[in-house]
């Protein structure tokens, strides 16, 4: 046998050792896969159970006003052209169970609590107008309502109090430009060059200072695009008190620093030369400096978030789940954004968080900003929470989910996707460590959020909500306010209440007040129910203290997995996605 020969068959031998030892290295070894991970891989799973929870679908809420329209015994007018002296339906939404009847139902067995519906009634059509409340159920199908007002309130809730329906709006409108604008037509004309369209009204609250008061302060702005920014200076304080439109009437009027006794009066003094007039140039139809039109395009293209294998949660009827969270949402009509049933590794820790109500509190020298205090919920915070755009008010891959809701008439009516479901990257780690002693090694984690987002417009503000779930098990509620900012008139000392934002505009001074509903239960239901607002101290550092104990058997999941206690095996989860 020649050299030639031998080296040949040891190159073959070294081959097929070689090949060898990779088969017995990787022998069990799954391949790498690209493959969108099922959501079957994570450790939450969907459960019919929260629907206990959920909102109320259309059908269910013409069900509702059905039963009502025939149950009641009085005539009921579509509450969108209602007048003050009629019967109509405020709104309808779901009646939630106790939590007793709640966790009955989730954690011992217990049936399901009966599926019952809230409405709100306005009678002006009675000897005695009020406000009444009916629990109306069982639903899909309602055969009972109980008044519940006394019960809730201690007595009847006096017509007076009624939250004001834009049908209201729509007859004081109507009122200022028929009746009480033509007893001045020379100044209105003169001065704002008024031509029955040009001029719009700003309600404030609250609607007087003592009780059974129905007054309210309109402020009036040039008519453009973003009006909030153009205030001319003129507010007419309006007693809408009647049921009786032909008897409402203008109780005083402000103009440039002066009150007078109403509209006849103002009229009179100009005509006699004793009304000092402050020229303000009429806004540009796109509102000049207040328009939401870019000023220029974008020189390039936004970033854009990657979800390289898809989203890693998934949402099924009112329920989101993901790998550590899982917890069931709705929109209330007034108050906007809750959660309940929230579960962080499989226990529940959160029963209930929920948007309570959002306080603005304004100064000025003007009568309807220094005696603004508004009240968000009386409007209707989740009425207002409107269709989301993707890639700006949300990333493009996030879930959007359509809500509904019925208030001011008879019909259900849609916001399409006004909340969306996203993962975010929060740019920076969780945490990480690179080793240069004794031993050569980086460790790190990314830190992503789970984020719920509804968007709600209340007149001038836009608020965005937040409800962000962390992997440490910490939550946070956040909420930050754009759209405009509200504005008076300025003259005199009006910088004392405020920054000059315009040749004749102040940005009034105020405050927001954000109060939010925490029901915490881990560990059990001892904690009890927390009203917090914001304040240095943020929800989280609340949450934080209660998740302690939690927090200490937290291993990172690029670590290594541990088994969740008393799991149930899991099921392959749907990945619904909201159209």
């Amino acid at each position: 046998m020649n050299l030639k020969t031998v080296f040949i068959l040891l190159v073959l031998a070294l081959a097929t050792i070689f090949a060898l030892v990779c088969v017995l290295l990787t022998r069990g070894v799954k391949p790498a896969s690209c493959e969108p991970q099922s959501l079957s891989s994570q450790e939450g799973k969907h459960s019919d159970q929260s629907l206990v929870f959920a909102d109320l679908m259309p059908e269910e809420m013409v069900q509702v006003v059905r039963y009502l329209q025939r149950s009641l015994g009085v005539p009921l007018v579509d509450a969108y052209n209602a007048n003050p002296s009629d019967n109509c339906i405020y709104y309808v939404d779901v009646q939630l169970p106790t939590k007793a009847e709640v966790l009955g139902f989730l954690d011992c067995g217990g049936r399901r609590p009966p599926r019952q519906a809230l409405a709100v009634v306005y009678f002006g059509n009675q000897p005695d107008p009020n406000v009444t409340e009916y629990v109306v159920g069982p639903l899909p199908k309602p055969t009972t309502h109980q008044d519940i007002t006394v019960q809730k309130y201690g007595g009847k809730l006096p017509y007076h109090r009624r939250p004001v329906l834009d049908a209201e709006y729509k007859l004081i409108a109507g009122y200022l430009r028929g009746t009480a604008f033509p007893t001045a037509l020379t100044f209105l004309n003169q001065v704002f060059d008024y031509d029955g369209t040009n001029l719009a009204a700003m309600t404030t609250a609250p609607r007087g200072f003592q009780s059974g008061d129905r007054t309210t302060w309109f402020a009036l702005f040039h008519n453009v695009s973003g009006y909030f920014l153009h205030p001319v200076g003129l507010e007419v304080l309006v007693d809408h008190s009647s049921l009786n439109v032909s008897q409402w009437r203008v109780r005083q009027v402000f103009y440039n620093g002066q009150y007078y006794g109403d509209l006849v009066q103002l009229e009179s003094e100009f005509q006699q030369g004793r009304v000092k007039v402050v020229p303000v140039t009429r806004a540009p139809p796109n509102g000049g400096f207040s328009s939401m039109q870019p000023r220029a395009p974008p020189r390039a293209p936004f970033p854009l978030q990657y979800e390289p294998h898809g989203p890693r949660y998934s949402v099924r009827n009112n329920q989101v789940v993901s790998r550590a969270w899982s917890f069931a949402f709705g929109v209330n009509v007034n108050t906007g954004m809750r959660l309940f049933d929230i579960r962080f590794k499989g226990e529940r820790i959160v029963y209930e968080i929920s948007v309570q109500d959002a306080i603005s509190v304004y100064g000025s020298n003007c009568p309807g900003g220094m005696s603004t205090r508004y009240m968000d919920g009386s409007f209707g915070i989740g009425r207002f929470t409107y269709p989301l755009v993707r890639g700006v008010d949300c990333p493009y891959s996030a879930t959007y989910v359509d809500t509904h809701y019925l208030a001011q008439s008879p019909n259900p009516r849609i916001n399409k996707n006004s909340v969306c479901i996203f993962e975010q990257n929060s740019g920076s780690p969780l945490r990480r460590h690179y080793s240069n002693l004794q031993s050569l090694y980086y460790g790190g984690l990314t830190n992503s959020a789970l984020v719920l987002r509804s968007i709600a417009t209340l007149g001038n503000y836009d608020y965005i909500w937040d409800f962000i779930f962390y992997q440490n098990g910490a939550i946070e509620a956040k909420v930050q306010a754009t759209g405009y900012l509200s504005s008076s008139f300025l003259y005199g000392e009006g910088l004392d209440y405020g920054n000059r934002v315009g040749d004749h505009t102040l940005g009034m001074v105020h405050t927001h007040s954000v109060n939010y509903k925490v029901d915490l239960d881990i560990g059990g239901r001892s904690l009890g129910d927390l009203s917090l607002s914001p304040s240095p101290v943020p929800l989280t550092y609340y949450v934080l203290q209660a998740v302690l104990r939690l927090m200490t058997q937290l291993v990172p999941e690029n670590c290594h997995k541990s088994k969740r206690p008393n799991s149930e095996p899991q099921s392959t989860l749907l990945q619904d996605r909201a159209s």
